[in-house]
């Protein structure tokens, strides 16, 4: 097979399979001859997937099952057979917010439902004195970034439409925004937390993996007519993307890959930087405090690379509480259907069980029951915060 490609992506970590599968040469040795485009917007990149410009990209997983159900766009079906990344976003605050959380929190800050807390008396705070709501940048309405926000901010009441503002910015945007106080706080995927941290303008407040233990991210998208006529473009992009992952977490290899994204057309930033990423220690203060996860980024390990239903229900849930989808049990069976384990179990294998120390609802949310991908209705009964 010798096909050319075209795929679309956005400066971020969580390309790293995608980037390394092409500049490794993993993608030719499937037959592949890809020319990656990299993208601002996820507007632009779901935009040149659906009309065909891309044959496949680096998505936000809610995206692809936005796009699948005409929510918010016109209706393109598509498909997920490999996950790009489990988690690898994180919350970052301005100094000045930080300050704030931390006194209202008694100095504590490390515990997601204690920082939402002391988010409600800020909020309450600032609505005494007549001062303007707090804005939060996310990177898309259909985005992980926007539902884990207000996960984190309704556990403790805070209304995210009612309480704060939040608005939409490009990933590669949110630093200058905040710099500039268009914002006083954002959550998006590495390295641009790393990058405020490094330039004294943010504090990383919380990662991502401190609310939901595992929560898809990105996915690679194709559309559905194009997996169903290039059923072996699709096979082979698979492979490539098993090697790259493989290779991204072989911890020995983490330097070529920090290089290799570091590249000025593909993420843009410091190698050091992004390879804080990829080890799962992060500065997350100007003082040069350290944190570090084992879950900050999930590439491959732990059966991070296969598509689980499970996650795209539990994203067309909160596309349910925030008023974006209606409740049907069909929506539910065409968000889950987005995600294809069978595609990549047959190109790949079927994997190992999931070691242990995973969640079992799949999930593993910081507050609420374990969720039931069954049963949507139940989820939102329990969340006093949503749209009715």
């Amino acid at each position: 097979m010798n096909k050319r490609l075209r795929l679309g992506f956005i400066p971020l970590a969580d390309a790293a399979a995608l980037i390394v599968a092409v500049d490794k040469g993993f993608c030719a040795d499937e037959g592949l001859d890809v020319e990656l485009i990299r993208e601002v917007s996820w507007s632009n990149v779901r935009d040149k997937l659906n009309i065909g410009l891309f044959d496949a990209a680096h998505l936000l997983a809610p995206v692809a099952i936005a796009s699948s159900l005409g929510l918010g766009h016109v209706k393109v079906p598509i498909v997920a057979p490999f996950n790009l990344g489990l988690n690898g976003n994180a919350i970052t605050v301005s100094p000045a917010l930080n300050a704030a959380l931390a006194d209202a929190a008694g100095g504590d800050l490390a515990e997601p439902m204690r920082s939402a807390r002391a988010l409600a008396k800020v909020v309450a705070a600032r609505k005494a004195r007549g001062a303007e709501p707090l804005t939060f940048g996310m990177t898309f309405p259909y985005s992980t970034h926007n539902y884990q926000l207000r996960f984190w901010m309704a556990a403790a009441g805070v209304d995210p439409d009612e309480d704060v503002r939040l608005v939409v910015l490009p990933p590669p945007y949110m630093v200058d925004s905040l710099k500039n106080s268009h914002v006083d706080a954002f959550c998006v995927g590495a390295p641009w937390n790393s990058v405020a941290v490094d330039l004294g303008i943010g504090h990383i407040l919380h990662f991502v993996s401190e609310i939901l233990a595992r929560a898809a991210e990105k996915v690679l998208a194709v559309r559905q007519p194009f997996a169903d006529e290039h059923a072996d473009a699709v096979a082979a992009l698979v492979r490539a993307h098993g090697r790259a992952s493989d290779f991204i977490e072989t911890p020995e290899n983490h330097p070529e890959v920090a290089t290799i994204l570091a590249a000025p057309e593909r993420i843009g930033v410091a190698a050091e930087v992004i390879q804080r990423t990829l080890d799962g220690r992060l500065k997350v203060a100007p003082d040069g405090t350290v944190r570090a996860s084992t879950r900050y980024l999930l590439v491959g390990r732990a059966g991070a690379a296969r598509p689980d239903p499970v996650q795209a229900a539990w994203l067309y849930a909160q596309m349910v509480r925030w008023g974006q989808a209606p409740l049907s049990e069909d929506l539910l069976a065409a968000a889950r259907a987005v995600f294809r384990p069978d595609i990549y179990d047959a190109v790949l294998g079927a994997p190992p069980p999931l070691p242990a120390g995973e969640p079992e609802d799949g999930i593993g949310a910081f507050a609420g029951p374990a969720f039931d991908a069954t049963d949507i209705k139940a989820h939102l009964g329990v969340w006093d915060v949503r749209r009715r």
